[in-house]
């Protein structure tokens, strides 16, 4: 049975670490600052700014700030190797004519804001000159590292164009001009930071929607762009010194006055039907899976407008259909199904409250239009032709598809904040759709090469729960 089976560890984790790394790497930048000393402390202030009477936590040494990040993206580009037909598969089914090149430009545009902001006079990390030594460092590495990989794993591209496909060169390029980004101005904004990752993202979300590149390739080459930039900066900063130019010379705000947010999202979802009872052949819809992104723009400490942008799908069950032949008593078929699947987009008001110290509770209305997948429903039937070779023939029995619908949903959420920057959130949503699903029926006959169709409309409902976790990120 084919069904399309994406799990937290394979499916796009690199939408979920991005902004885990900017938050990260955001609060990282900070250990460099001279401790607060109250006067009970019993050390003078020359104590407590010397080093060697500092031991620094286990996520502030060195060693975990270059490293940490990378090696997540290492480890999920070895989780989704074994699963990254799959993906394609899914890729292949909701978008197989998708050929944009936007990745070819978007990879750029981090690194090029930082001279854009430094020619505009706008204060960085460092001056344009050390910028430039570092950034230089940046590509030297991650040349090194990508095209030293390329060219001994010799991993075919999907496409199938060439043996040079892992790790992704424009996702390691995305990324570190990224982390460059990051680095030079995450201080002065976390804007900027959420801007430059977000374009490396897009970008190596790029490179697998125009079918160059497998989800490890994007994943490997994400955490090599973090890694040469971190590396870089760790050895200039040495050369110099010093952590930079400009240290230490911004003034912060609280994020969690005005709590505008982006999140990214992944929980379960629970049709309020089984979506397939009208076939009336033993078969059902189970618990499927959500997962999307979340923001807002809020006004003032409570009330902003938000939208989401989010994926569903419902896997099939055929566990309780019988393909057992009554002449030979065994399993001479089997049925295949795909999932019924839409993606979500919704704006509305959105509504916070700060409960307590660390805690937040989330409210949103919206409304908008879910956009429905193709699905079918199969008979595999193994055979045998004229020189014994095993033959494996597929014919569809019902191909069907949700319109385009209005949507609305709603939901509640709480979230506890990690840090100023960084929350994780539980929530939980209420989805409503009805749109018409339109159902071919192939009738084979007597021609099995030449089905005839019978095409038939009604409107169902595609209404669901979602529950889960979202990565929360506030700026």
């Amino acid at each position: 049975m084919q069904i399309v089976k994406l799990h937290l560890n394979y499916t796009f984790p690199y939408l979920f670490l991005f902004l885990f790394c900017f938050a990260f790497n955001s609060r990282a930048q900070y250990v460099n600052r001279p401790p607060v000393l109250s006067q009970q402390s019993g050390l003078s202030v020359q104590d407590s700014i010397d080093p060697t009477n500092l031991k620094k936590p286990f996520f502030q040494t060195n060693a975990v700030k270059i490293g940490f990040v990378p090696v997540l993206f290492f480890t999920a580009s070895a989780l989704t190797w074994d699963d990254r037909e799959k993906i394609r598969e899914t890729r292949n089914r909701y978008i197989p004519t998708f050929d944009n090149h936007y990745d070819n430009y978007l990879q750029y545009v981090p690194a090029a804001s930082v001279y854009a902001l430094n020619l505009a006079g706008v204060k960085g990390r460092n001056n344009l000159k050390r910028a430039s030594i570092s950034y230089a460092a940046s590509i030297g590495i991650m040349a090194i590292l990508v095209n030293s990989i390329k060219y001994t794993a010799k991993v075919e591209r999907p496409d199938g164009s060439n043996n040079n496909s892992f790790p992704s060169g424009h996702s390691a390029n995305a990324f570190m001009n990224a982390t460059f980004l990051h680095k030079e101005y995450g201080e002065l904004s976390p804007m900027y930071s959420i801007s430059g990752y977000t374009m490396s993202t897009f970008t190596a979300l790029g490179r697998e929607l125009n079918n160059r590149h497998w989800i490890s390739d994007v994943l490997a080459g994400a955490g090599i762009g973090i890694l040469s930039t971190q590396l870089a900066y760790f050895f200039v900063d040495k050369f110099y010194k010093n952590d930079g130019d400009h240290v230490n010379e911004y003034k912060f705000k609280d994020p969690l006055e005005r709590p505008s947010y982006l999140s990214l999202k992944m929980g379960y979802a629970w049709a309020s039907r089984n979506l397939v009872e009208n076939f009336d052949i033993g078969i059902h819809s189970k618990t499927g899976f959500e997962m999307g992104l979340e923001g807002a723009y809020y006004f003032n400490n409570h009330w902003g407008i938000g939208s989401d942008f989010s994926f569903v799908s419902f896997p099939i069950s055929t566990e309780n259909v019988s393909t057992v032949d009554p002449d030979l008593g065994t399993s001479s078929s089997s049925l295949v199904t795909e999932s019924i699947g839409a993606l979500n987009f919704t704006v509305g008001p959105h509504f916070t409250h700060h409960i307590a110290e660390k805690w937040l509770v989330q409210a949103k209305l919206g409304a908008g239009v879910s956009a429905g997948a193709t699905g079918k429903l199969s008979l595999k039937i193994p055979n045998v032709d004229d020189d014994d070779n095993y033959l494996n023939n597929e014919f569809d029995i019902l191909v069907y598809k949700p319109a385009t619908a209005f949507k609305i949903n709603t939901g509640l959420s709480f979230t506890y904040m990690l840090n100023s920057e960084l929350g994780l959130t539980a929530y939980s949503d209420y989805n409503y759709s009805k749109p018409n699903f339109t159902y071919t029926l192939m009738d084979y006959g007597q021609d099995m090469d030449n089905p005839t169709q019978k095409i038939f409309k009604e409107k169902d409902d595609l209404s669901y729960i979602a529950a889960g976790l979202r990565i929360t990120a506030f700026f």
